[in-house]
């Protein structure tokens, strides 16, 4: 009975000893970087308020294309879109060049940034891990 006693015991300490060492990804660090990078990158063409030029570049702003999966997201940051593209019930045909000098966790910041700004919430976290097994 003492050795099944100490070996939950022991079972349970490493447990709380390595999920010490474990971290949840914080959305609201990300979001907060991510807010830096937009603006450093990107306000020129989506604008401050993530309306973009009517017309010209696409919304950010309550943008359904946004609720897309985050794959193709990452894809056009990394490496650009050219084409139409439909946007709130808007086609654009125009082109973003490619962002890939951007490191991952500035790819996931700027993507969490705009997924959760200007009356968008997608609280699904993009992490740096998942924008470095895209990059090619």
């Amino acid at each position: 009975m003492k050795k099944v006693l100490v070996a939950s015991v022991t079972c349970i300490s490493i447990f709380f000893i390595s999920s010490a060492f474990y971290q949840k990804y914080d959305l609201a660090k990300s979001i907060e970087r991510g807010k830096e990078v937009y603006t450093t990158y990107c306000i020129t063409c989506h604008m401050e308020a993530g309306n973009s030029t009517p017309g010209v570049y696409p919304p950010l702003a309550k943008s359904d294309y946004l609720k897309k999966p985050i794959d193709n997201l990452i894809n056009i940051v990394l490496e650009g879109q050219t084409g139409e593209i439909l946007v709130n019930d808007t086609t654009y045909n125009g082109q973003m060049l490619p962002l890939n000098y951007l490191t991952d966790e500035q790819v996931a910041d700027v993507l969490n940034y705009v997924r959760n700004s200007w009356g968008n919430k997608i609280p699904v976290a993009i992490t740096p891990e998942k924008v470095k097994a895209l990059r090619k």
